[in-house]
């Protein structure tokens, strides 16, 4: 059986660190050079990952609403810097989504529930404690995603 290698869908998630201007700007050369739709994707890691960390006084479902509301407006604005140069490589479209969940399962899950093509994504983002705790979030991505995932190093671009 032949597999159709057309490249329609191309879904990228971003998690606003200083890498991702990079990765937008990959991600829009790849979707406007096969006119392709592109969504730039952001999750919200989700706190029951950390349950044994937080302070009992918390108030959980307020914290993770806070954090999605702050997330929306800072994809909106994120978004907002790269229209122009979305239209002027001819991407087909240009949208977002911020999620929750697991990172790599809510990206997987995404890409296939929108039927994605291709995932363009980072190799490195934000470090730290999850990182050591839960492991590479491209390296899940890759082993489970149903489409083509393109793994961008940002550290080797070329001035």
């Amino acid at each position: 059986m032949e597999k159709n290698l057309n490249i329609r869908k191309v879904i990228t998630p971003v998690d606003f660190s200083k890498n991702a201007d990079f990765i937008a700007r990959s991600a829009i050369y790849i979707a406007g050079t096969f006119k392709a739709s592109l969504t730039f994707v952001f999750v919200v890691q989700n706190f029951e990952d950390y349950s044994g960390f937080f302070v009992p006084e918390m108030n959980m479902p307020n914290l993770e609403r806070d954090l999605h509301l702050n997330a929306e407006k800072k994809m909106q604005s994120f978004c907002e810097e790269y229209n122009a140069l979305c239209q002027e490589h001819g991407v087909a479209s240009f949208t977002n989504k911020v999620l929750v969940g697991d990172v790599a399962d809510q990206i997987t899950e995404f890409a296939m529930e929108e039927d994605g093509d291709l995932i363009v994504m980072g190799t490195h983002g934000y470090k730290g404690l999850e990182k050591v705790m839960f492991g590479s979030v491209a390296d899940k991505v890759v082993k489970m995603a149903h489409c083509p995932v393109t793994t961008i190093n940002p550290y080797t671009c070329c001035e």
